[in-house]
């Protein structure tokens, strides 16, 4: 990192009202979009600055206002708690000096600053099944504990976030316009999006005919948005970025396709990615602990669609970016979104080798629901 670049950092992290001193900046290499970074300081507490990547996020100052507003809801719901340890189990933002929660530098880039959570653990990939349960646990409980709040009052930062129609209109736009090379390598991920398309529309046409309720849902909850403690258990979950009106599904298939897949979503070694269904059933058990009494029985029966509907929208998601020139995600290499969207249909593919053992799952579920 140069200078120019800490001191940026530096003016930008003491713009927020916090009274500490710097005393170490280090960069997060996680995430796609957004650009992150650990500040140490000299006081009681260290933080997490985020630069808030506004060629995505169009409405920055909404978006931050849908953080904040979720972060107080979630914190009313620890009265007995005191503030040092709700600081633990809540993503607890500051404002600035000025009273806003988010700074624009002289650059116009949109900053946040969050509390960093001390003696906390994420995870990129799932390897132990104990894992998968306490991350159901967590963001079930994050569906569970904003149940309450009026979903109406968040702003849609990205609309159609997770509408499979849209989506595919926007894949046929960059097919349409990709070059003769790219159409060539992605022909067979073409092919997939083709033949699955029909039954990927289930679950929005389930929403817009009101069979689904619409709640306040996370939008982004691969396990490395969960945080957890030495022991393994449930923290807090974190960036919030995409809290908005959606159904329980969409949170649900996110989870289970980075806990599920064997292997990280950009291997290139297609052999290694297979669905794990001792992962899924874990994750579905302590998912709906929180939850099970909350949502209706359709709910619970398409949760399975869910997740191969955000397998889907995933691979459809990295396929549209290859063909359209790598414009949204992070990418390392001139392939990197193609490999990423080879790596969710090899997934779906072995989710549906398995599928009947997953539809038992559900149906044992209903079953002891209703007795």
């Amino acid at each position: 990192m140069g200078l120019n670049k800490k001191e940026l950092i530096a003016s930008v992290f003491n713009a927020f009202n916090h009274n500490c001193t710097i005393e170490e900046i280090q960069e997060f290499s996680s995430g796609h979009i957004n650009d992150t970074y650990f500040i140490g300081t000299s006081g009681a507490h260290n933080f997490v600055l985020q630069r808030i990547n506004d060629e995505v996020f169009h409405n920055v100052p909404a978006l931050v206002n849908n953080k904040v507003k979720i972060s107080k809801h979630l914190a009313s719901q620890f009265p007995k708690l005191t503030a040092k340890e709700k600081y633990r189990h809540v993503l607890t933002f500051l404002p600035t000096r000025k009273g806003a929660y988010f700074y624009q530098d002289a650059f116009d880039n949109y900053w946040n600053l969050t509390y960093y959570i001390k003696d906390s653990i994420s995870y990129d990939t799932v390897t132990d099944k104990e894992i998968a349960y306490e991350g159901g646990k967590l963001f079930g409980k994050f569906i569970s504990q904003t149940s309450d709040f009026d979903a109406g009052q968040l702003v849609e930062i990205i609309p159609g976030f997770h509408d499979v129609p849209k989506r595919l209109i926007q894949f046929e736009k960059a097919r349409d316009k990709a070059c003769t090379e790219r159409l060539e390598k992605a022909v067979s991920q073409i092919e997939c999006v083709h033949s699955l398309q029909t039954e990927m529309v289930i679950l929005q046409q389930l929403k817009d005919e009101g069979k689904i309720p619409t709640r306040v849902t996370h939008n982004d909850t691969k396990i490395s948005n969960a945080l957890f403690d030495r022991n393994n258990k449930g923290l807090c979950v974190i960036d919030t970025d995409t809290v908005m009106p959606g159904i329980v599904h969409n949170d649900f298939g996110d989870a289970i396709r980075t806990i599920c897949n064997t292997a990280e979503e950009d291997e290139k070694d297609l052999s290694l990615v297979k669905f794990n269904v001792k992962y899924y059933e874990a994750y579905l058990k302590g998912f709906l602990e929180e939850l099970q009494h909350s949502l209706s029985d359709l709910e619970i029966e398409f949760l399975p669609l869910g997740a191969k509907t955000i397998i889907f929208i995933m691979g459809l998601r990295f396929l549209t970016d290859y063909l359209a020139g790598d414009v949204y995600y992070k990418t390392s290499y001139a392939e990197h979104n193609l490999d990423r969207a080879k790596n969710q249909f090899k997934l779906i593919e072995s989710f549906e080798d398995q599928y009947p053992d997953i539809l038992k799952l559900s149906k044992s579920i209903l079953k002891s629901k209703r007795l």
